[in-house]
Order: structure tokens, then sequence, then C-alpha cells
């Protein structure tokens, strides 16, 4: 069967691909503690899981419009206009199994063969993959250790050429747990204003935030909602991994094209966890605010773990549940360690998972329990304490 060209250019995505060794490796009988996978740890709501059962039994088992039930269009344009000081309205919002559709379904929409998207290295390697799969072209700009894995703002500047159409975000950040501050945004919305650019954020992220910091959206500032498209959904705040509920802000037009795009793919997400959604929005957020403390817990852990490690060196994330240790100090390389440390029983990716700005780097998901965290960094320790 002859194959076509195009996905010659499409990448994968690291942690299910370290998940599938790690699982080879459990089948085999060895202990493997699992933190590579970003998936929260918890449970869906009770609360959200008894609205989809009352859902099903109540016929919520059909088609809807391909851009979403409008009881949760309205409440996510609700949601957004509260949470970011901008009015949104709910023919701005399309709903889709899980958020990658929207970047796929977004660059596909907007950008044309040869054209060039600013984009963060290290970062989510969809980003990458999907631009070039659409025969554009990344151009990465680098998130720099020493600012808290935030961009320099005179790079991503020199980075714009008359070929450049969007710049993409990502705040709080995966893989590092960095937070863009509201200076950052602004800078790059004066860019993006000046040479009439889109900007494309992915804030899935956004409700896991620590030490009292507040997210900042690029959406609210002068000028930016006719020129940004917001991604965000359910699977992080909400535990909804596997519900596959994601959504996107838009300016309307565009998502009047999203919305004909999803026709011709998955014609819309899932009915009754749509009707899920809308209790999640609308109901208590005490789960929510009790996960994001267990994770500031772990996370204070396992930095404070790693930095003990000779050759290891932290930065404290402030939002997502990811670090990103600086591993140059052992002399490894990041793919070579990570292979030895799942040998030694525990599974992380290498941080040119993310991109080759994430050489040196490791990428550990502390969406473990403490036990299993406090037991992968004694493993951790021996197998660095043995190169």
């Amino acid at each position: 069967m002859q194959i076509a060209n195009r996905t010659k250019n499409l990448g994968t995505e690291g942690a299910f691909e370290v998940l599938a060794k790690a699982r080879a490796l459990e089948a085999q009988g060895q202990n493997i503690i699992h933190l590579e996978i970003g998936e929260p740890d918890f449970d869906t709501p009770l609360y959200i899981r008894d609205a989809a059962k009352k859902a099903l039994d109540t016929g919520y088992t059909h088609y809807l419009p391909s851009a979403g039930f409008q009881d949760l269009r309205l409440a996510i344009a609700e949601h957004i206009s509260s949470t970011r000081n901008v009015p949104v309205n709910f023919d701005e919002v399309v709903i889709t199994p899980g958020a990658k559709p929207i970047l796929n379904f977004v660059l596909y929409s907007t950008i044309n063969e040869g054209d060039e998207v600013i984009n963060p290295n290290p970062a989510y390697p969809i980003y990458e993959s999907l631009i070039n799969f659409v025969g554009a072209k990344p151009v990465p700009y680098i998130l720099k250790e020493e600012k808290g894995f935030r961009f320099d703002l005179d790079e991503v500047k020199s980075l714009v050429t008359k070929k450049t159409k969007m710049i993409i975000l990502n705040t709080p950040h995966n893989p590092t747990g960095g937070i863009l501050t509201e200076s950052d945004l602004q800078g790059v919305a004066d860019l993006a204003i000046k040479h009439d650019l889109m900007i494309f954020v992915d804030e899935i992220y956004d409700r896991i935030i620590y030490d009292g910091f507040k997210h900042k959206s690029i959406l609210a500032l002068p000028g930016m909602k006719e020129r940004t498209i917001l991604l965000n959904g359910f699977s992080k705040t909400y535990a909804m991994t596997g519900w596959r509920l994601g959504y996107g802000i838009m300016p309307k037009d565009l998502a009047m094209l999203v919305a004909k795009m999803q026709i011709n793919c998955t014609s819309h997400a899932t009915t009754f966890a749509q009707v899920a959604g809308v209790t999640g929005l609308r109901g208590p957020q005490d789960d929510v605010n009790k996960m994001v403390s267990e994770f500031w817990k772990r996370r204070d852990i396992i930095v404070d773990g790693l930095n003990k490690i000779p050759g290891v060196k932290c930065h404290k994330p402030l939002g997502a549940f990811y670090v990103f240790p600086n591993i140059k100090g052992t002399g490894t390389d990041s793919r070579m360690l990570a292979d030895l440390i799942m040998k030694g029983g525990v599974a992380c990716l290498p941080g040119t998972a993310f991109g080759s700005a994430g050489e040196g780097y490791l990428r550990f998901s502390y969406a473990n329990s403490i036990p299993n965290i406090e037991e992968a960094l004694r493993r951790v320790e021996k197998v660095i304490r043995s190169l």
C-alpha cells in the first residue's frame, strides 16, 4: 500500500512510547514507577460521573451540532468571560473530542504551505508535529532555565519574517511548569499587533498553579481577542483524560470553519460527556482545589529530592504537574539517562522528547502518590550514583 508523503512529517508523543516500553518491562515482572505520562492520578469527580450516567439514562446518546452542545458552549463562554475578564459568546466556542483537534483544525484552517509558525522549544511535541504536517515551517524560540523557562522577547522578535503567520504560546508550560508573566504576554501582543499575527495559546493547565501565582491570559489584553485562539479542556483540571473533551475559543468566523472541519473528521465530541462537562464547570470546585493542593505537596517533595542528587539541578515549577531537572552535571545525555533510569525502575522522559533544547534535561510527572515519588527518587539517585 502506498503511503502519502505528508505522513513523513508527522511526529509522535514520547510519553506514549515510553509508557509502552514500561508496560513491556512490567509484563516481564519488573516493578516500574510511572512518572512519564501527563495524566492526573485522581478519578474524575463523582458529581461529574453521576451527571454522565444521568445523561445516558435520559437519552443524551444522539447527534449534536458539530460545534458542540449549546449548554456546554454557554457554560464555557461564561467561564472564560469571568476568568479572563473578556466577553466571550457561545458562538466563539467549539468543543472537540480532546483538545488536540483544536490545534489540528486551526492550523489547517489558517496556515498555508510555506508559512512560518513560531513555537516554543522545549515544548509539547504535537505543536511542531502538526506545523510540519500542514506543510508549514516551525520556527522555535528557546525557553530559558535562567528565566524560569520563559522566553527572551528580543529573540522572539528576531524570528518574525514576512512569512510568519502565528506564534504559539503555552502557559502554564509542558514540560517545564513555567508560567508566562503579564509583561511576557504584553510583549508578544505588541508584536502580534505590529505584524498582524495570530496567537495560538494553550492554557490546558490554567487551574494547576502554585505559590499564589495567578493565571494570565493573552486573550484579555487589548486588541488580542480578534487574533487569538485559546485551547483548553477538561482532561487536566477535572481528571477527565479518558473522556476526550476539549474546546477552543476563537473569532466567530474561524469557529464556523473549525466546526466545519470537525464535521469532516469526527462530527462532534461525545454527547453525554459534553452534558457532564456542563456540570463540571458549574458544579462545586472542591475536588479541583484538593487535587491542586496535593500536586503542590508532591512538587515540593520531588524538587527537594532531585536537588539532593549529585549532578542534578531542578528548577521549582510554578504550574502544571511536571519537573524538568537539569541533568548536565551527570555527564550523560538525556535519552541514555532516561533509559538507564527506566531499567532502574522509574519511567520518565528525555528532554529531547520535547525538542532539541530539551537536551540535558529529563521530565518527571509528579501525578503519582507521595510514597511512589519518594521511592522513585531513591531509585533515580541509585542509578545516577552508579554512573
